[in-house]
Formats: C-alpha cells, sequence, structure tokens
C-alpha cells in the first residue's frame, strides 16, 4: 500500500505561514517584493563553503524528441519514420545534420543506443563531450509511484494513483515546482532555501528569482526576492531624488512609508517596506560593477567572431551570476535561484521556433558555467532544467501535441557529466506485446516518466547538503520510490552529482 500524500509540504507551510501573516502587514503591493520575511540566521557554514542551485525552466512543454535526438540506425528509423523527414514535410531532423552534436558517453548505453543533441545546441554538445560537465537526465517527470500504461488504465487510481490533471500546462509547471497542482503556494526549492536559512548571515537573499513569481522558490520560512535582470527592484517614492518633480514629496514619501506606526498592521508594512529600501541598497552594491572581469558570456559567430549574448535567458543567468559574485557582500552561503524562458508550446512551426530557443538555451546555459569557471566556483553552482512536460513523439503536421516524461540537462563542476541517467525511451506510439510490463507510453509517444521529478530533486538536493531525513519533507512522493519496480530502477538518488 503506497503512503500517499502529496500535500504533506503544502499542509505544514499553511500551518507555519498562518502565524507569521498574522503579522506581516498582508496588504503591502506584491510590486514591494515581500520577499525572504524569515530572520538572518544566527550560524554561519565555513567561509570558504558555498552552494547553489539554478533552475532554469521551460515554459511551454519543451519537445523532448527534437532536443535529445535518438541516433543509433534502428532508433532513429523509427523516430524518423513516426515524425517523418523534413524534407517530405514532416518534422524529423535529418539524421546527417545531427553528427555535429553526436553525444559520446564515457560509458556507453545498452543496445548500443545513441543519443544527439539538437544542431542548434552546439555549446552544450561541447560541453558534454569535451567538458565532461553535463549530464542528460533521460525521461523525467511527475510520478506519484511507479507506474506501468497497465496502471495508467487502472479506472482504481487509489491503487494506481497518478499525477493530477495531467497535460494541463499550468498544472503541470506547478507539480513540476511544487507536487501540487496551480493554487499551490509551497514548492521545493523553497523547502531547500528554509533549510539554508540558518548558513546565511542573511536570509533574505536565499531564494532568488530573476524571472517573477514562482512558486519553486517559496518555502515555509523562505520567500523569494525577485531581481530583474538590471538589478533589485526599488519602491520609486524612496529611491528616486523627486516624486512629482518634488523633493519635497519625495521625503514625506519615504518617511511615511518607513517611520514606526502605533498600530502593529501598520507597523509591520513599514518595517517591511524599510527591509525592502535596505536589500536594494545591499543588492544594488553588491553585483557592480556590472560588466564581468572575464568575457565569458558571449555567442560565437559565423565567421568565428564573437558578439555580446543578449539573449533574455542569458540576461537573467547573468544577474544569478553577479549576485553570486556578490555573496560575501549579501551575506550567503547557500541559495536558490530561478531563471526562465517561454514559447515552447509549438503545436505548430516546431521547425521554425524550436531551434532558435534551444540555441539560446544552450548558449546562455553554456556561457553561465564558464562564468562560474571563470570566478572558480564551477563544482558549487549546479544548473539543471525543467519544463512542463515532454511532447508527443507522434506529429500533429507542423508540431507535438502535450505530453508528459521528457529529457533534461544537469550542468556544473560536481556534475557526474558526459553520461546518460535514466531509461532510454522506447520509439513507438503503438502498442508493443514484446514490452512486457512498462509499455513506454500512453499513447502517441506521450512517454511515462521512468524517474520522477522527486529522484531528480532529491540527488539535487542532497548534493545542496539536505540531508536524507529531510527529504521526504520536501518531496512527498520520494517515499514511494527505490529498488526495482515493473524492471526499472528507481533509486532515490539517481547518481548525477559527486
Amino acid at each position: 500500500m503506497y503512503l500517499i500524500d502529496p500535500a504533506a509540504h503544502s499542509r505544514r507551510a499553511f500551518l507555519r505561514r498562518a502565524g507569521h501573516l498574522a503579522m506581516a502587514g498582508t496588504a503591502m503591493p506584491f510590486a514591494l517584493n515581500l520577499a525572504a520575511m524569515g530572520e538572518a540566521a544566527a550560524q554561519a557554514a565555513p567561509s570558504d563553503d558555498y552552494k547553489a542551485l539554478v533552475c532554469v525552466f521551460l515554459f511551454g512543454g519543451n519537445d523532448y524528441a527534437n532536443t535529445v535526438v535518438t541516433y543509433d540506425d534502428a532508433s532513429y528509423n523509427a523516430y524518423s519514420a513516426i515524425r517523418v523527414p523534413q524534407a517530405a514535410g514532416g518534422i524529423a531532423i535529418a539524421r546527417e545534420a545531427l553528427l555535429p552534436t553526436l553525444l559520446a558517453p564515457t560509458t556507453a548505453l545498452a543496445d548500443g543506443r545513441q543519443y544527439a543533441l539538437h544542431p542548434a545546441m552546439t555549446a552544450l554538445a561541447d560541453l558534454f563531450n569535451t567538458g565532461g560537465k553535463l549530464a542528460v537526465q533521460l525521461n523525467v517527470g511527475p510520478l506519484v509511484v511507479p507506474l506501468t500504461r497497465a496502471q495508467y488504465n487502472n479506472s482504481n487510481k487509489k491503487l494506481c494513483p497518478q499525477p493530477p490533471k495531467l497535460f494541463s500546462h499550468n498544472d503541470q509547471q506547478s507539480i513540476w515546482q511544487s507536487s501540487s497542482p496551480e493554487g499551490s503556494t509551497v514548492g521545493w526549492g523553497g523547502n531547500i532555501g528554509d533549510l539554508a536559512l540558518s548558513q546565511n548571515g542573511n536570509s533574505l537573499f536565499t531564494c532568488v528569482s530573476v524571472s517573477g513569481n514562482a512558486v519553486f522558490l517559496s518555502g515555509d520560512t523562505a520567500l523569494q526576492y525577485q531581481v530583474s535582470t538590471s538589478g533589485a527592484v526599488g519602491i520609486n517614492s524612496v529611491k528616486n531624488s523627486t516624486v512629482y518633480g518634488s523633493a519635497t514629496v519625495k521625503s514625506a514619501m519615504a518617511q511615511l512609508l518607513q517611520e514606526a506606526r502605533s498600530h502593529a498592521l501598520e507597523n509591520e508594512y513599514n518595517r517591511v517596506t524599510r527591509r525592502a529600501v535596505e536589500a536594494e541598497t545591499t543588492v544594488t552594491a553588491a553585483i557592480q560593477p556590472a560588466t564581468f572581469t572575464t568575457d565569458t558570456f558571449f555567442v560565437t559567430n559565423a565567421d568565428g567572431s564573437k558578439s555580446a549574448n543578449n539573449t533574455g535567458l542569458a540576461n537573467q543567468l547573468k544577474m544569478v551570476a553577479r549576485m553570486i559574485r556578490g555573496r560575501l557582500s549579501l551575506g550567503v552561503k547557500r541559495q536558490v535561484f530561478f531563471v526562465s524562458m517561454g514559447g515552447f508550446d509549438l503545436h505548430d512551426n516546431l521547425i521554425a521556433n524550436q531551434p532558435g530557443l534551444l540555441k539560446q538555451l544552450s548558449d546562455a546555459v553554456a556561457n553561465f558555467h564558464a562564468q562560474m569557471e571563470a570566478q572558480g566556483l564551477a563544482d558549487k553552482v549546479t544548473t539543471f532544467t525543467a519544463s512542463d512536460f515532454g511532447r508527443t513523439l507522434a506529429s500533429n503536421g507542423d508540431g507535438s501535441d502535450h505530453g508528459w516524461g521528457s529529457h533534461h540537462f544537469v550542468v556544473g563542476g560536481a556534475v557526474k557529466g558526459k553520461q546518460f541517467y535514466g531509461t532510454p525511451q522506447v520509439v513507438s506510439i503503438n502498442n508493443d506485446p514484446k514490452l512486457a510490463g512498462y509499455e513506454g507510453h500512453v499513447g502517441q509517444g506521450r512517454l511515462i516518466p521512468t524517474t520522477s521529478v522527486d529522484q531528480y530533486g532529491a540527488t539535487l538536493a542532497r548534493w545542496f547538503g539536505v540531508p536524507d531525513a529531510d527529504l521526504p519533507g520536501i518531496l512527498p512522493n520520494l517515499k514511494n520510490f527505490g529498488g526495482n519496480v515493473n524492471g526499472i530502477d528507481w533509486p532515490k538518488d539517481v547518481g548525477f552529482m559527486s
């Protein structure tokens, strides 16, 4: 009998936050970034100790089959037959175009299986093959328990539980980030941040988003601090030299927003405003100067020249790099970051639009890793991707539809790179009676994950320093995994971190 309680950490968050909100001044506008209400902790980690996790979320559901492309003869031929070659009007990438991004793992996959990255992802292919600092996690997605297609089709969902609201963008984004559908108030990145608060001299900057509000970074105590790609988000009536053209009005507004009050809620409101003002000053000082000492954020042009990498994702990661460089000024030794890019909901125009998106992802992540190497922190910072879901292997003509399992990347100096983790997918859209037990997909090549998000997250969390005893409170379905089920290994730690 499985112990199923996906909302366990959400209830815990509610009970703990209920007390906080009573004194938190919740009427304060969202734009003031009421991040990190928790107080600074007393105990700091050793002075040479720093670790950060960076989540790169791909909104819209990235197409797995044209990102990590099956390459060996048998699998490629099946892929090409299902998707139809581009030359014939389909969406299958030509095999010869994949040769420059063919991945050569240290340990070959069973049955001669091979993969290549999308031709636009040369930077990440090089990081895998030459740098050895990239790992590919095959077929990962939300699961409550290990699941076969027969169990998925079983009408008794108590015996064969599955994630709620599969194939829904908003819900699956939330489930990936928090183990619960849309409306969740706490995420596993934030819960990791909860445990890191005591290691940071200033808890305010433990969980940082450069991509707006994300449930991933909301914990029981740790709340996300948001910055833009330009830096801290300030309160105009405080930071500007004048308000409505008047220095006197500016001074009065600044005083009203920060002065002590007799009413408890008003006083708390202004106390948090003062903290926001102080945080802006701290961040602005910590991230200066704006340029890096080594030129690592660039793209290589067709003629061999280099130009600045100014894509949306690259600029978000530049800000993460600047905050990491300013970690001593910020008073932090453990941080969790969130960045993102959108545009992956490609029901059509997959061939036209995905290459640009994947090049942006590949260049930005590779450049960010290069900057961590330049800072001497490559083994202290781990970057990983996530997305709503994978997509169908079957084409709808010009794109693919909502799916489930997908392939993802983990990058960093502590990553056991140049290797695949998890189970290679079955390249099929049909029911195959020869595939006993695990049949691979639930129709149209929608992959049933063979690694759960909880396992993926637990592997990252353990590297970050989360004790094994605390993992179930962060990733509530982890207790349902371990050992071999349906002929597949389901370890609590997937093994891609040193």
